[in-house]
C-alpha cells in the first residue's frame, strides 16, 4: 500500500499545541514585564490607560493560564499516544534523550546559583564603594543551623527518592503494581512535607532577600534564596510530576516495557535529590 507504515517512528499529525503554547508564553512574558518591570512616573497628564496597566498582573495571569492549559492538553495527547501504541521503542529512545537534555539544561541553571555563592563566599566584600575585603557570613546575617531543619529536610528528600526507586523496581523487575502505587504515594507525600518545611524555614529566616536582620543591604539573602528557592520550585514541579504518575498508575497505565513517563519522573526526582545534597553541604554546612 502506498501509505503503509514501514518504520518504527511516530509521525505526528498537525497540532495546535506548539503554536498555542508559544503564544501563551509570549503573553506571559509581556505581562511579566508590564507587571514587574514597568516603572511609570505618574504625572498629572498621564493617560488613564497607562496608569491602569502599570504593575497590573492580569496580562501575566492570562498568559500563565494559557500556558498551563496548553501543557495539560499537550501532555494528555502524549499520554494518549503512549496508551495507543504510538510510543514504539525508537520513539521511547527519543523521549529519553529529550529528558536527559532537559535535565542537563537544569544543571546549567543551578551551576549559575552555585557559582554566585562560591564567589561571595570565597571573596566576601563589604557593601558600598570602594569595596574592601569583608567577613563571612556578612555582617548582620544569622545563618541557619544545618543540623536541625535542613538536615531533617535532607533525610525527607532522600526517603522520597528511595520510595520512587522502590516504585520503579516494583514495576520494572517484579511487575508489582501495588508496590509501585505505594512507592509513588510515599514519594509524593515526602515531597509535600519537604515543601511545607522549607516554607516554615523561610518564615523564620533572620534575613531577607536583599537585607540582613537590621535592614542593611546584603548579597547573602539573594544567593541563598535564589539557590534554595529555585530548588524548591523544582521540588514542587517534581511532586506534581510524581502525582500525575500516581494517577496514571491508579488508572492502569505503565507496563514493564512501556513506562517512559514514569521513568522520566524518576530521573527528574533523583536529579532534585542530588542537587539538594550539594545545596545542603555547600550553602548550609560550608557556607556557615
Amino acid at each position: 500500500m502506498a501509505h503503509a507504515k514501514n518504520h518504527d517512528y511516530h509521525i505526528l499529525p498537525p497540532s495546535i499545541w506548539p503554536f498555542a503554547l508559544a503564544v501563551g508564553a509570549f503573553i506571559m512574558l509581556l505581562g511579566g514585564v508590564l507587571w514587574q518591570g514597568a516603572r511609570v512616573e505618574v504625572l498629572e497628564d498621564s493617560s488613564a490607560l497607562l496608569k491602569a496597566t502599570a504593575h497590573n498582573p492580569w496580562v501575566f495571569l492570562i498568559g500563565l493560564a494559557v500556558v498551563l492549559y496548553c501543557m495539560f492538553g499537550w501532555f494528555a495527547a502524549m499520554t494518549n499516544e503512549g496508551q495507543t501504541g504510538d510510543h514504539t521503542p525508537v520513539v521511547r529512545i527519543g523521549l529519553r534523550y529529550g529528558m536527559i537534555l532537559f535535565i542537563l539544561s537544569e544543571v546549567m541553571f543551578f551551576s549559575a546559583w552555585f557559582w554566585a555563592f562560591f564567589k561571595i563566599k570565597l571573596y566576601p566584600l563589604t557593601e558600598g564603594y570602594p569595596w574592601v575585603d569583608g567577613t563571612w557570613p556578612p555582617a548582620g546575617i544569622e545563618t541557619f543551623d544545618p543540623w536541625h531543619l535542613p538536615l531533617i529536610n535532607t533525610l525527607i528528600l532522600l526517603l522520597s527518592g528511595c520510595a520512587v526507586t522502590w516504585a520503579h523496581h516494583a514495576l520494572v523487575h517484579e511487575n508489582n503494581r501495588k508496590d509501585m502505587i505505594n512507592g509513588l504515594a510515599l514519594g509524593v507525600a515526602f515531597g509535600v512535607v519537604f515543601t511545607f518545611l522549607q516554607a516554615y524555614e523561610y518564615s523564620h529566616a533572620a534575613f531577607g532577600f536583599a537585607n540582613n536582620a537590621e535592614g542593611a543591604p546584603s548579597v547573602y539573602g539573594g544567593a541563598f534564596y535564589m539557590a534554595t528557592g529555585f530548588h524548591g520550585f523544582h521540588v514542587i514541579m517534581g511532586t506534581i510530576f510524581l502525582f500525575v504518575c500516581l494517577i496514571r498508575a491508579l488508572n492502569g497505565h505503565f507496563t514493564q516495557a512501556n513506562h517512559v513517563g514514569f521513568e522520566a519522573a524518576a530521573w527528574y526526582w533523583h536529579f532534585v535529590d542530588v542537587v539538594w545534597l550539594f545545596l545542603f553541604f555547600v550553602i548550609y554546612v560550608w557556607g556557615q
